[in-house]
């Protein structure tokens, strides 16, 4: 019985890890923080920290980090928008902390690739294969030579 009680428990608190997940998802440009999202799992902030990293190999700051810079680059990719428009639209409150976590999972600042999708470097490729290739790179840093790429 021990065990069947822990399966479904596990089932549950997967429910609510893909719950806190599509939530990031779907409000990444507003102000969520792991205390509140935790809250809304009915779970302790460590406790949501800990299962969300064994589910999905990375804390829930750093998907929904990943999130904002995946639209920051579809943003940046308009040109409309100057970077510290993107910064605040997807929901960062420094551009500071922005930019540093663009250019870790880019592999260079915001303000670079701004300027290289402005100059048509992607624009020979159709959007669906544009947004799988410029995707970032989820739970390490970008490669050292991407930066050095002219």
């Amino acid at each position: 019985m021990s065990s069947s009680s822990d399966r479904a428990q596990q089932l549950r608190d997967l429910a609510r890890l893909r719950r806190v997940r599509d939530r990031i998802d779907r409000e990444h440009a507003q102000p969520l923080d792991v205390e509140a999202l935790a809250r809304g799992a009915h779970m302790s902030a460590g406790h949501l920290s800990r299962q969300f990293r064994l589910a999905y190999g990375e804390s829930p700051y750093a998907y929904l980090m990943t999130r904002r810079i995946e639209r920051a680059m579809a943003l940046l990719r308009r040109g409309d928008l100057s970077v510290t428009d993107v910064c605040f639209a997807v929901g960062c409150s420094s551009l500071g902390t922005f930019s540093t976590r663009f250019t870790e999972l880019v592999g260079i600042p915001p303000s670079t690739y701004r300027a290289r999708a402005a100059a048509g470097e992607a624009a020979e490729l159709p959007p669906c294969v544009a947004k799988q290739v410029t995707r970032p790179i989820r739970n390490r840093e970008a490669p050292a030579v991407a930066a050095h790429l002219a």
